[in-house]
């Protein structure tokens, strides 16, 4: 009977772990999609200054900006669009915390994982992390949504306005997914 409390009790903790897992993907994943959303603000930036003028402008800024880091995108982001103080404080928070969880978490976090206490401590901050990163992607979508809509740009930026709206388009799209999920 020993042996078959130990099966339970490995398959709860067994269950438990792939819970945390899944977290730390959620946490991940909204961490990718903050950036992904400064990545559409600071092109936005660009159409709305006449600095990208073709698609092929938009899809070669899009590559150099997907390749840049968290901190990156949100200290030029900041720097072209006028933020709240709270936003900017979430921003920050957000970088600092999805540094910690993306480059430290398990090797400072490691004996927390051996208990269900320590697992559970672990669930609630990873989601915490993600719905404040959820929030604050779904807050930028808004504004790129409103500002597309007010922008009025003229043909030349035509095609890059196209390709914007289809990459934004595409973000709406994998959040609905994620969201049926």
């Amino acid at each position: 009977m020993h042996n078959t409390d130990f099966q339970n009790d490995f398959m709860l903790d067994s269950e438990h772990s792939k819970e945390l897992f899944a977290y730390y993907g959620l946490a991940v994943y909204y961490g990718q999609a903050l950036e992904q959303q400064l990545v559409n603000l600071i092109l936005l930036t660009k159409i709305s200054q006449g600095k990208v003028v073709s698609e092929e402008d938009l899809e070669e800024l899009y590559e150099r900006k997907m390749s840049s880091s968290l901190g990156q995108l949100i200290h030029e982001a900041r720097h072209h669009f006028p933020f709240s103080e709270e936003e900017t404080n979430q921003l920050n928070e957000l970088w600092q915390q999805r540094n910690r969880i993306v480059h430290h978490y398990f090797k400072e976090r490691i004996h927390e994982t051996f208990s269900p206490e320590g697992r559970t401590r672990m669930i609630k901050e990873l989601d915490d992390f993600k719905e404040r990163a959820q929030e604050l992607e779904m807050t930028l979508q808004h504004y790129i949504t409103a500002w597309i809509a007010a922008l009025g740009l003229n043909d030349e930026s035509a095609a890059a306005r196209a390709a914007l709206e289809r990459m934004h388009a595409g973000s709406l799209q994998e959040r609905k997914l994620d969201e049926d999920a």
